[in-house]
């Protein structure tokens, strides 16, 4: 049998395994991508991405090329069974740097990011390999793969990423069990293209008779959702003219105009892997967590899970790390996705209410909601939604009690900033791919020993000094630091008001944009020293 030897193999070649491969060729970490399918699936699956998941693509250099096949700020709107809008979520914020809703189809997303993975000479796609079992030692782990040919041949690397959806085969074959419960209603997914319906945002409607989904995609296609009731037949709801009918309900001869390009019957599941790691098996995305798709979060999550991963891989096969820190991903991830599942269950029992008194009591409930301007607020800027926060892990909270007011352990903010060649640019741009050390107003290198210094910068971590705009001396002389050190000026006077807000001088970045760390300047050394000892020990 024919073996092989990589550092990384990623099994699924779906937008999470290709994401991660793209961290693999930033990174510089030799990888093969094992796909089963021949060819990218010609529909849509996943529709929404919010900006947490665009700023995970933003690092690996590929959201300025898949946005521009994406809507932006596409409202969210439940509506009553009289077809009255009762609930909206519509966000205007941009903390991250993108904006929270964003409509796109999964197939376009996926060629774009795999012509871009081919700039990375050691990074390999292999379409039509199918992982047939998998192994490991110590050491290393090694699957055994069946090429289009059907001859089997081997690979062994130092870690193998289960990227491989809700029937991971990784998953089951090292025997991690996946935790939760399977919905009694099943829905017929419908995706038609040549819409011509003037609905531009995603509508749950909530009505009792039967809930529905319809949802607008770009090009001119829209995605169109039914609950199936008990004692319905599967097969016959699904043929086409009763589709055409259940649409016909709604929007008339309209959809005499449209092309039904696929029907397919879900189930809904909401569960979670009792564990994320197994060894030198790593699981991501559906793997290790199914999320029932009312909440939009399933694909965001599982990039969640890339972002969180990729830099720790990374560090360990670089040597900047020790292996200890890959059990990190399983305590950092593990809440928020099983938070998400929680809030997809909840926004989907509010759709699916099938009992008229019951729909009417919720109907009323947020009627009152939207009269109050702090809860309409929390409503329509979406921050229901519970946002990762790390306890445990990979960050230093010096206090002894975590508080959920604490900065440590969030996700640090992306303005925009103004670099020395007077260019706006957003944050992420100066921070680079790994740590970076951020002051404001002072120069991050001023308290450190030589011996500090040369751990970090060994570990191309950006030591970065923020000013205020236009603090120079005039345009063509902007203020300076130290040799090694970036300055950028806060134009939108955002990450100012984020430190004054902090009480702190010095934020430490991770390479996922988590917040690792704030501290004074006096104090920088000493807790540059704790997360040292964190990635080594």
């Amino acid at each position: 049998m024919k073996q092989e030897q990589t550092q990384v193999v990623i099994v699924g070649g779906g937008p999470n395994g290709i994401a991660l491969a793209h961290y693999m060729g930033i990174y510089g970490i030799q990888s093969i991508v094992l796909e089963m399918n021949p060819d990218i699936l010609p529909y849509p699956r996943a529709v929404g991405m919010d900006d947490e998941a665009l700023r995970v693509l933003q690092t690996i250099g590929v959201a300025n090329e898949v946005v521009k096949d994406m809507i932006h700020n596409v409202p969210l709107r439940y509506y009553n069974a009289r077809g009255v809008c009762f609930a909206e979520v519509k966000p205007s914020v941009a903390d991250y740097g993108w904006p929270m809703r964003n409509i796109f189809m999964q197939q376009l997303l996926e060629k774009s990011m795999r012509e871009m993975l081919q700039q990375y000479p050691h990074v390999e796609l292999r379409s039509g390999h199918e992982m047939l079992d998998i192994s490991q030692t110590d050491a290393q782990a090694t699957v055994e793969v069946k090429d289009p040919n059907g001859d089997i041949y081997q690979i062994s690397a130092k870690y193998v990423i289960g990227a491989d959806g809700g029937r991971s085969s990784v998953r089951k074959k090292v025997g991690i069990q996946l935790n939760g419960l399977t919905h009694p209603h099943k829905w017929i997914v419908v995706d038609a293209a040549h819409d011509s319906l003037d609905a531009p945002y995603t509508a749950l409607h909530a009505d009792p008779d039967r809930p529905f989904v319809c949802i607008y995609l770009p090009y001119q296609q829209r995605r169109w959702e039914f609950m199936l009731f008990e004692g319905e037949d599967e097969e016959s709801m699904c043929k086409e003219d009763n589709i055409r009918q259940l649409i016909r309900n709604h929007i008339g001869d309209a959809v005499d105009e449209l092309e039904i390009i696929r029907i397919r019957a879900y189930t809904h599941n909401s569960r979670v892997a009792n564990r994320f790691v197994d060894g030198r098996v790593i699981l991501i995305g559906d793997a290790a967590h199914i999320t029932p798709p009312w909440a939009g979060q399933g694909l965001n999550s599982g990039i969640r899970d890339v972002g969180n991963i990729a830099w720790k891989l990374a560090a360990v096969l670089k040597g900047y790390a020790s292996e200890k820190i890959i059990a990190s991903y399983d305590d950092e991830r593990r809440t928020h996705a099983t938070e998400l599942v929680a809030l997809a269950d909840n926004m989907g029992m509010v759709l699916g209410l099938t009992n008229p008194l019951m729909a009417g009591v919720r109907d009323w409930l947020f009627q009152a909601f939207n009269n109050v301007d702090a809860l309409r607020s929390h409503l329509v800027e979406f921050k229901f939604k519970p946002k990762p926060f790390i306890h445990k892990g990979l960050v230093y909270h010096p206090r002894p009690h975590v508080r959920d007011t604490d900065v440590v352990g969030k996700i640090f903010i992306q303005p925009q900033v103004e670099d020395q060649q007077a260019q706006k640019v957003k944050f992420d741009e100066i921070l680079g791919q790994w740590y970076a050390v951020i002051a404001f107003r002072k120069d991050p290198l001023s308290s450190l020993s030589e011996q500090t210094r040369q751990f970090w910068q060994s570990r191309n971590t950006h030591f970065i000094q923020v000013n205020r705009a236009k603090s120079g001396f005039n345009r063509n002389q902007p203020l300076t630091a130290s040799e090694q050190v970036i300055c950028v000026e806060d134009v939108e006077r955002k990450l100012e008001d984020w430190f004054e807000n902090a009480r702190d001088e010095v934020v430490i970045v991770r390479p996922d944009r988590f917040i690792a760390a704030t501290c004074s300047i006096e104090k920088l050394e000493e807790t540059l020293e704790k997360l040292a000892c964190q990635l080594i020990n």
